[in-house]
């Protein structure tokens, strides 16, 4: 069983003993510390906004999230099925001192979590959130009389509220998009993109019966694994390939990254979700952009070519938010599919960016692979580790770093190392219990045998006998 506790908040597997699952007890306790940070940070604002993802144990998770909020004292605003950047944009909009979004993202169907917003609709600080763990850990806990328990209110309309607000945005053009006549194929795992995509794209004047809707019921029961990767969406792709269809869209359970497919069912490429609307919205907005170290150079080279300087910051949207503000970015995101467009909020944010594609391809006039082969073109091989106790990660990360100590290396988070226009990149995963390690090259075989050489090395560091 597995309870992790990060800057991503806090995440586990549905089911098992307390303290090491996400069982009811953690549950309850760590909505307990959160509205307890929030009353002694936010001490005049007593109103936080929750929303959840389909997933089965959703409705269980945010019945127990909503009511100890209440019992912490404060005034929970329930979006019920909704999207990462619908609360984000709702936590915003409503005043509210935060939010907590019910998904356990991109993991599989037993995992839950507890995602933790701040004021600004904003994931909450490293700072911030080891306070929370502490006051949980602590139990630092105290709870109002019965007179002053918070309130509980429900608000299903802001799904619309956030297509509206996705409408109104300056680059996003309704009427190039009608005109483009797009026949399209979603696959929502069966999750709320489901709900959300094709309002989306009705709104932006795509025609209903242009829409294929694959795994858009929201029930829960995801129809396949939930991380939108190439190898777990063989049936879209296969729609694509027999149909006339114009573009896939791929969503993961809270739409809050983006995978693409073109018209021949190949893959657009997560990494190149980012790039595509980058060079989009560098072409009418000039600037800066910022990815994580984990993505793609075909975002610096688009950058530099528009007269932009890239910067990459360490892994997580909190560390990419705050890269972007520091540079005044004017696009950024993960090369995971997760498009921030400070524009409308700093939050990845799917709807964003179909929106923001879908101008980009109806403008250009070519087909969705036409545009993917017109930028530059990188490989990158995503592998991973698991961890068992006995790994010493510090002690791994510190050896291959001594091993490559003649390339130029970046110890921002983990450990990354270029080899000219190569790269490898491994850190300890925030949201699960494995090693990630990516590597980055112009063909696919350098970067797979790239990482192979240093998933071995490490392998050979965990074998060595214990001095």
């Amino acid at each position: 069983m597995t309870l992790i506790k990060s800057i991503s908040g806090i995440r586990g597997i549905v089911g098992g003993k307390s303290g090491e699952a996400l069982t009811p007890i953690d549950v309850v306790k760590f909505a307990a510390a959160y509205g307890t940070w929030v009353r002694r940070t936010n001490p005049q604002n007593l109103k936080v906004v929750i929303g959840r993802d389909a997933r089965l144990s959703g409705e269980m998770v945010s019945r127990l999230v909503a009511g100890t909020l209440q019992g912490v004292g404060l005034n929970v605003l329930d979006l019920g099925l909704s999207t990462t950047p619908t609360v984000e944009i709702a936590v915003k909009a409503e005043g509210a001192a935060g939010g907590i979004i019910l998904t356990a993202s991109h993991n599989p169907i037993q995992w839950n979590a507890l995602k933790l917003l701040n004021n600004e609709g904003e994931f909450i600080s490293e700072t911030e959130g080891a306070e929370v763990l502490r006051i949980a850990q602590e139990e630092d806990f105290l709870f109002p009389d019965v007179k002053k328990l918070g309130s509980y209110a429900s608000d299903n309309t802001y799904l619309q509220k956030h297509i509206d607000h996705v409408l109104s945005l300056a680059l996003v053009d309704v009427e190039a998009i009608k005109n483009a006549n797009f026949r399209i194929v979603v696959d929502a795992v069966n999750s709320t993109g489901g709900i959300a995509v094709p309002l989306l794209l009705e709104a932006l004047g795509v025609d209903s019966k242009s829409i294929k809707k694959m795994n858009c019921e929201p029930t829960g029961n995801f129809a396949h694994n939930p991380e939108p990767l190439p190898e777990h969406l063989h049936d879209i792709s296969k729609e694509l390939n027999n149909g006339s269809y114009n573009l896939g869209i791929v969503v993961d359970p809270d739409v809050d990254r983006l995978a693409l497919m073109c018209e021949d069912g190949t893959a657009f490429g997560e990494e190149y979700t980012l790039v595509a609307v980058a060079d989009y919205v560098l072409k009418h907005t000039p600037g800066n952009t910022v990815s994580n170290l984990s993505s793609t150079a075909a975002l610096r080279d688009v950058t530099i070519k528009a007269g932009g300087e890239y910067l990459a910051s360490a892994v997580g949207e909190v560390n990419v938010v705050n890269a972007m503000k520091a540079n005044k970015a004017v696009i950024g995101g993960e090369g995971n599919g997760g498009v921030i467009y400070p524009e409308s909020h700093y939050g990845r944010d799917a709807l964003v960016g179909i929106a923001l594609f879908l101008t980009h391809l109806a403008k250009s006039g070519k087909k969705a692979s036409v545009l993917r082969r017109s930028y530059p073109n990188y490989y990158i091989s995503k592998n991973k580790i698991e961890l068992t106790p006995e790994i010493n990660v510090d002690n791994i990360l510190d050896r291959i770093q001594t091993r490559y100590s003649k390339q130029p290396v970046n110890t921002v988070d983990g450990v990354r190392i270029e080899f000219d226009r190569e790269w490898v990149h491994l850190r300890r995963s925030n949201t699960e219990p494995i090693i990630r390690i990516y590597s980055e090259s112009e063909t696919q075989t350098t970067a797979t045998s790239l990482a192979n050489k240093i998933i071995s090395d490490i392998k050979e560091i965990i074998s060595e006998p214990k001095k």
